[in-house]
């Protein structure tokens, strides 16, 4: 049975993530990020490690793009 300490509410997992809320909302309506609701109020809730697997994806993007300057700095004109 799954643990609400698992999880957070949309303004603590905006501050998780860096981000506003309104970025929260986009990325759940594009369906880049799940989201869960409280059964009793309703309120959106969203799973630690779903937030955590989000920050790697960036990260990864982000190392990414920084191989790719760096090899676009190196290559000589021609």
């Amino acid at each position: 049975m799954p643990k609400l300490s698992e999880y957070l509410q949309i303004k603590e997992a905006a501050e998780y993530l860096g981000v506003c809320e309104k970025t929260l909302r986009n990325w759940e309506a594009g369906g880049k990020l799940r989201v869960f609701r409280n059964p009793l109020n309703r309120y959106r809730l969203y799973k630690v490690s779903d937030l955590d697997d989000l920050l790697r994806k960036i990260e990864g993007t982000k190392q990414v793009a920084t191989t790719r300057q760096r090899a676009t700095r190196r290559r000589k004109p021609r």
